[in-house]
């Protein structure tokens, strides 16, 4: 009898749809023209342009951080959806941009969220930040897909946060971004419904991360006797900076490894066979740069398609990888399934955990702009997080997924923002600036950073603005 039950218990479960039923965003409205950072570091523009996908790169101004863009996008999502905050059973937060070691970004957006909609309006709420650098925020997405199908009546919030910041003169600062989604997940979902199936790919590595640094005490206080310093006894000061430590050609090799062998799982899982991205009208990776997805996938292309590749003219097999990247074949599959994910991500940049649901909402704008008929269609996603881990899985289009997306005015916004020059930008970079460029507008913002009291130094303190 037990076993019966669960038997029909879990064909049930794959049954029932789950999936994101709604989505809103938040872009910093300052952007530097990717032709002025070209210029100001005597790069050819084309070859970010042309070579790279690039066009604009958003960069918050001094008011704002991670923690306001996840509140701000999720009180959008809020008031779009007209949701009750007791409805809201968890707010998990992919992110990387962490403001501290231990309080976590969910907690700063739920106690932003209640300043607006009332004091303990999400006391039930359960809120947590997953962190795997750029694969943080489809970790989050997991974690909720799977409690809505064990809770159908229940709904969350996915937020993906972050603020992709290299150093100046870097091989990574034009790549830079910031942004945050935030997404409801439910049963029954009005945009995307996800499979159960999920390829994964992991190898402990170091292409890309953020260590905690140390230096000599001495080398500040020029005293060998370690006096105390700013409450710091030890003899050694911890330094965190924003920027990552990265190895880019290793970086590129590692996430071609992951996706190719996560793409590979995901059909043992999923119990599909031959070339599954053919069954996917999209195909949705993680862009640090607006070009990688295009520039990668051909791996997997190569593998589904081996005639093809050996068809190809050159003497190794990398100048035949070149060749089949430059086809007509390879081409018209990169127009049709990967440029329309580039758009929005070309004039943003890369937003670390958001990226992929940048692509994703920017591949939805789209087809709700040329009115194509994408209902109970499939996208494929292809995701990446440095360290390293892929992931891959599918999802189908629901019925109603223009209703939904017709509230998000994504390449609106996008128009609407504003240009800086590059001193502006350099001075935003080192946080040299102490009055924003913009004024805040129906908006969280940064009010201030505790430096006095002694048992709340470093607490970060947010405010509303209508």
């Amino acid at each position: 009898m037990k076993l019966s039950f669960l038997i029909l218990f879990g064909k049930k479960l794959n049954k029932m749809k789950v999936g994101i039923h709604s989505i809103a965003f938040d872009i910093p409205q300052l952007y530097l023209p990717i032709t002025t950072l070209a210029e100001a570091r005597n790069i050819e523009a084309d070859k970010l342009i042309k070579g790279l996908g690039l066009l604009k790169m958003s960069f918050p101004d001094v008011h704002q951080d991670v923690v306001t863009m996840a509140s701000n996008a999720a009180l959008k999502l809020i008031r779009q959806e007209n949701i009750k905050p007791n409805e809201i059973s968890r707010i998990y937060v992919g992110t990387e941009s962490g403001v501290d070691s231990s309080k976590p970004v969910g907690s700063y957006v739920l106690s932003n969220l209640e300043s607006v909609l009332g004091e303990g309006s999400f006391r039930n709420c359960d809120v947590v930040d997953l962190t795997f650098a750029c694969i943080g925020a489809v970790d989050a997405l997991q974690n909720c897909l799977d409690y809505i199908r064990l809770n159908p009546t229940k709904k969350a919030i996915v937020i993906a946060s972050d603020n992709a910041k290299y150093d100046l003169n870097s091989t990574g600062e034009y790549t830079q971004g910031a942004g945050a989604i935030a997404m409801l997940i439910t049963a029954n979902p009005n945009i995307l419904s996800f499979s159960n199936a999920v390829g994964v790919a992991t190898e402990g590595v170091f292409d890309f991360f953020k260590p905690r640094r140390a230096v000599s005490k001495a080398t500040i206080t020029t005293s060998d006797e370690n006096p105390e310093w700013q409450g710091v006894l030890e003899n050694e000061i911890a330094i965190y900076k924003e920027q990552p430590v990265f190895d880019g050609q290793y970086s590129n090799q590692c996430y071609i490894n992951r996706i190719t062998e996560a793409y590979e799982h995901f059909k043992t899982e999923s119990e599909q066979q031959g070339k599954i991205y053919e069954n996917w009208t999209n195909i949705l990776m993680h862009l640090p740069y607006c070009f990688q997805g295009r520039r990668t996938f051909i791996e997997i292309f190569a593998k589904e398609n081996t005639e093809l590749l050996a068809a190809q003219i050159g003497e190794t097999d990398k100048d035949k990888l070149k060749a089949l990247a430059k086809s007509s074949e390879y081409l018209s599959l990169v127009q049709a399934k990967i440029q329309p994910s580039e758009i929005a991500s070309g004039q943003v940049g890369n937003i670390y955990t958001g990226s992929i649901f940048l692509g994703m909402l920017s591949t939805l704008c789209y087809h709700y702009q040329q009115k194509t008929n994408l209902a109970h269609q499939k996208l494929g996603f292809i995701a990446y997080g440095s360290g390293s881990k892929s992931k891959v899985f599918e999802a189908e289009v629901a019925t109603e997924w223009q209703s939904a997306i017709a509230k998000v005015k994504l390449f609106e916004a996008l128009e609407a923002c504003q240009a800086i020059d590059f001193s502006t930008y350099e001075k935003l970079h080192k946080k040299e600036l102490k009055t924003a460029v913009t004024q805040p507008k129906e908006e969280f913002y940064l009010d201030g950073i505790e430096r006095e009291n002694p048992v709340l130094i470093g607490a970060r303190y947010y405010n509303y603005c209508d």
